[in-house]
């Protein structure tokens, strides 16, 4: 029997495009489902691949006994099945047939602690583990991803040449990489995720003020976001956000598309768990939280039909729209994106130093220039910063934004204070601010805050002006 150099187990969109991909780069690749009609449907789509070489590399096993046996040793197994029970599920039928060496490597959206768990009960047997972070989308995965690897180096290093040949590049550079031991590559992409809901919060907060304040329609949103898209602050959301908006509507035949799409978002649990992640670690990545949040009020649309008829709002009139009220709301718009890349990588770097995964957050910059979902132009910059200074501890610090806010704050502030007059809700936006804001404060509140704890439960306090613990009896 022929032998592949690789095995995939799951065919669904994702599996079936990274299978074509990693094909198309000259490897011969091994596919299996435990649903039949699955591995059916992938065996006629390759009927129909224009190139019949392509058909040949991919052989479709009908059972997990020939999936195994046709792989070489060491066997290097791709799991695409949905996180959580099902990878627990296939391990446990891969456990038995598992020897030293073998990698597993899973490319779903597994949490990070789950990946953590496996890795450990795998190496008992002498099995490498990797948690491999693909971001991109099923175009991304059928044409040039972006992969965050986690877990045993020498496990990447056998699957370095795959991941490298069907990654997205950038200036030629493969956008792949080992980014960190344990859990560190579900980790990294759990939090792009993360600072994907924040952007993509963002983005519609700028829609609602051109739609809800100036009254634009969707082809004068669309041609803004084209035009920012321009900008130095490019990026992939921007774009699409743009492409979005022009769609029109085919099935009523008039109007945009994006004026017929019911108004609830869904969620698939990565941004939740980005959240909670900043809770662990205790790391304030407000951006993150909020927009998880927007989409739980998004998701609450029978509530909110029925408060927009009771609650009291302001009487406002339509703004005026003109090129520096759009400049307002494009600086307010970029400054926001740049807290909330921010926060990211400063969660990133609290969780690589306690768990001391080695994460280096250059690398992790350079994996996001291309294929992944928060792809932009400004994560050159974010390189360059932390390339150049590999120890800084939040990118607000850094000269190049120390400046560049500087210059977006009054905007940024005008941009927040004309949402408020026409109440126009802009949670990420206004996380954004509240935390540069608190960041840069000196001196906070929280003092009154441990006053009223030690008042009411006896928690105790520090002082500014002495060492010790201290306790009063409030009168």
């Amino acid at each position: 029997m022929e032998q592949r150099k690789i095995g995939i187990i799951g065919l669904g969109v994702m599996g079936q495009n990274l299978a074509l991909n990693i094909a198309e780069k000259g490897f011969g690749v091994t596919v299996f489902d435990p649903w039949e009609e699955a591995r059916a449907a992938f065996g006629t789509s390759l009927k129909k691949e224009a190139e019949a070489e392509l058909s040949s590399r991919i052989m479709v096993a009908d059972s997990l006994d020939t999936f195994l046996s046709a792989l070489p040793s060491p066997r290097v197994i791709l799991l695409m099945v949905k996180a959580g029970e099902p990878v627990d599920e296939l391990i446990g039928k891969l456990k038995s047939t598992l020897v030293s060496g073998d990698v597993v490597v899973d490319g779903g959206n597994s949490h990070y602690e789950d990946t953590i768990r496996r890795q450990e009960e795998l190496q008992k047997m002498g099995a490498l583990y990797i948690g491999l972070g693909v971001s991109g989308g099923y175009e991304g995965a059928r044409h040039g991803p972006s992969m965050m690897a986690g877990g045993d180096p020498a496990a990447y290093a056998l699957m370095k040449p795959v991941f490298e040949s069907i990654a997205a590049s950038y200036d030629g550079v493969p956008c792949c990489a080992h980014v960190g031991l344990g859990g560190a590559g579900h980790f990294v992409k759990m939090v792009h995720n993360g600072i994907e809901y924040a952007i993509m919060q963002i983005v519609a907060e700028a829609y609602m003020v051109m739609r809800d304040v100036y009254h634009l329609d969707t082809t004068w949103c669309s041609r803004v976001f084209a035009d920012w898209n321009e900008g130095p602050f490019g990026s992939y959301l921007m774009e699409i956000a743009s492409t979005v908006l022009s769609q029109p509507d085919d099935l009523n035949k008039s109007g945009s598309l994006v004026e017929a799409i019911l108004d609830v978002a869904e969620q698939k649990g990565t941004g939740r768990w980005s959240v909670e992640a900043a809770l662990k670690y205790g790391m304030p990545s407000t951006t993150i939280s909020e927009a998880v949040f927007a989409r739980t009020m998004a998701s609450q649309k029978n509530q909110r039909v029925k408060a927009s008829k009771i609650l009291p709002g302001p009487d406002s009139k339509t703004a005026v729209v003109d090129s520096m009220s759009l400049k307002a709301l494009r600086d307010a718009v970029f400054a926001s994106v740049i807290v909330a890349y921010a926060q990211g990588f400063a969660l990133i770097r609290e969780a690589t130093e306690q768990e001391e995964w080695g994460v280096r957050l250059s690398e992790v910059a350079k994996v996001w220039r291309s294929g992944c979902i928060v792809r932009s132009k400004l994560l050159d910059t974010i390189v360059t910063t932390f390339d150049a200074e590999p120890d800084l501890i939040n990118l607000l610090l850094s000269d190049f934004f120390v400046g560049l806010l500087a210059d977006y704050q009054e905007d940024w502030r005008k941009n927040a204070r004309l949402c408020a007059e026409h109440a126009v809700a802009t949670p990420v936006m206004s996380a954004a601010l509240t935390y540069y804001d608190g960041y840069r404060t000196e001196r906070s509140s929280a003092n009154l805050l441990q006053g009223l704890r030690d008042c009411f439960g006896a928690h105790t306090y520090r002082r500014t002006d002495c060492d010790g613990i201290f306790h009063t009896e409030w009168k």
